[in-house]
């Protein structure tokens, strides 16, 4: 099973993809609205401005109106703290009042004369040329400044000076000051410079703390709502994970909880309706399995009582007084006497399958040289090998080689496969015996120059009653490497077969080096 990573979870990849597009899409609103708002006086009209000027303007006549001996200067320093827009003070002898935080630009303030903003001689004043009553350019019966509402004319560092009241360059047109006069009786004292809201920067500024506010509340409230939505559904996922991996473990009562009337449960349902259905299998088939391995021991058991009289009796009537008199009864009895043997042998590997299966055979495991089990093979098999023209032979190995098991058993595996050897070797071949130590464990080989095995028996060769030599039917059980197969496993170990057809045949028993 692979590790489990969060980058891999589905639950957060939908979690964090939600939140990552809400952050994003608020993102890209803030900065539109931001841009927007620098696009139009921070979101109001540009004629805002003007009356903020002439509010201002108006508010400084007044008190000016109410306590001639004031302070003016002072007076715009407190006020324009207080007001919720920057705005500028120039007096006409060159003073600047300007909030805290204003950095004034170069060549600020600009260089101006009453008449400039409808003074005497001007061409709006009402005591001047011109029709009575409000002239063009005023507003609400005050002048209007040159430039008012859009760009100033003069050269840089007049009525357009650097940085304060500059525009972006993607903002559009340049948009200038807001400016008003502030008399006294006719005469021009000072005026009031509302610089435009424009520019993402000043926009940041003035919006960006309730922005930031709004966005965090935004994205924990989503985050918070993706936990909401989607834990649950996460925490059943698992749970069905685990109760789908303690049943592929063995436990067959593992059960997913099935609540609620969504996918998830539906899924939820589906395998616990599977499991129940596995379950019944399983219970099946160990009890078919078990009355099988009961009747094959029971048969086997039964079986070995009338082939002892069998072979009793033809051994009786191979003694040379009850020999028959014809080379044909006595080829009959010959015949008997190795069937009965065959069928003996049979029995013997039924019942010890039986055993190994049911784990009725224990093992009394001890330290056993390797010379000593590679010399009783070649003891055991040397008449065979020499009658049939075969060599069996033991490798050079590591002097004093040794592995923990039954010896018996052990012995028996190997001397079923040395034996598997010397029936598929042709004679002038050889059954070559070798062992070594390697990763942790001990490997002992049985390898024959042999017509060898081809690819597709392979993966059957330790198949009960199967030979992939069908030739060979009557030369053996069937049950050989079967019985292998087991006894290795019962001893912790592997078993396994490699084979070039027409060159080499190669059994390996792998034991753990305890």
């Amino acid at each position: 099973m692979s590790e489990r990573s969060w980058t891999r979870s589905l639950y957060w990849r939908i979690g964090l993809g939600f939140i990552l597009f809400l952050a994003i899409t608020l993102g890209l609103q803030a900065g539109l609205l931001m841009w927007l708002a620098g696009e139009t006086e921070g979101g109001m009209p540009e004629r805002m401005g003007r009356d903020f000027a002439e509010l201002v303007a108006s508010e400084f006549e007044a008190a000016v109106a109410r306590d001639p001996a004031i302070d003016l200067e002072a007076y715009a320093r407190k006020r324009l703290t207080d007001l919720h827009r920057p705005a500028i003070v120039v007096f006409a002898d060159g003073r600047v009042v300007a909030p805290p935080g204003i950095t004034l630009p170069l060549g600020f303030p600009p260089r101006f004369t009453d008449r400039r903003f409808g003074g005497p001689g001007a061409p709006n004043d009402p005591g001047g040329p011109g029709p009575g009553g409000p002239a063009p350019g005023r507003l609400g019966g005050r002048p209007r400044p040159p430039g008012f509402g859009g760009p100033m004319p003069g050269p840089r560092g007049d009525l357009q000076p650097r940085g304060f009241f500059d525009r972006p360059p993607f903002a559009g047109p340049r948009r200038g000051p807001s400016i008003a006069p502030v008399r006294v009786n006719g005469e021009l004292i000072a005026t009031v410079w509302v610089p435009p809201l424009t520019g993402v920067g000043r926009i940041a500024n003035e919006f960006g703390p309730w922005l930031g506010i709004g966005f965090l509340l935004l994205v924990g409230g989503t985050v918070i709502a993706a936990f909401a939505i989607f834990r649950p559904a996460h925490a059943r996922l698992r749970a069905l994970e685990d109760a789908a991996r303690h049943f592929g473990e063995g436990d067959l009562t593992a059960r997913a909880p099935a609540v609620g009337g969504d996918e998830v449960a539906a899924v939820a349902r589906a395998f616990n309706r599977m499991a129940v259905d596995l379950a019944a299998r399983q219970v099946q088939l160990l009890e078919a399995d078990r009355a099988r391995r009961q009747l094959l021991a029971d048969v086997s058991h039964e079986l070995m009582t009338p082939l002892t009289a069998i072979r009793g009796y033809a051994e009786t009537l191979a003694l040379p007084q009850f020999v028959p008199g014809t080379k044909e009864g006595q080829r009959a009895v010959h015949v008997i006497q190795e069937e009965g043997e065959r069928i003996e042998r049979l029995v013997g590997d039924l019942l010890d399958l039986a055993r190994f299966d049911a784990g009725g055979i224990s093992l009394a495991q001890e330290t056993v040289l390797v010379a000593d089990l590679f010399a009783r093979m070649i003891a055991r098999h040397a008449q065979a090998a020499q009658e049939k023209g075969v060599s069996i032979v033991a490798d050079p190995h590591e002097a004093g080689l040794s592995v923990i098991a039954d010896p018996h058993r052990i012995e028996q595996a190997l001397q079923n496969l040395a034996s598997n050897a010397l029936r598929h070797t042709p004679p002038g071949g050889a059954v070559r015996l070798r062992a070594e130590r390697a990763h942790g464990a001990v490997r002992l080989m049985v390898s024959d120059s042999g017509v060898g095995i081809p690819p597709e028996h392979l993966a059957h060769v330790f198949d009960r009653f199967y030979k992939a030599d069908q030739a060979r039917a009557q030369t053996g059980s069937g049950l050989g490497l079967s019985i292998v197969r087991a006894i290795v496993e019962r001893h912790g170990g592997t078993v396994s077969v490699r084979s070039t057809p027409g060159v080499e045949t190669v059994f390996e028993i792998s034991l753990p080096n305890k």
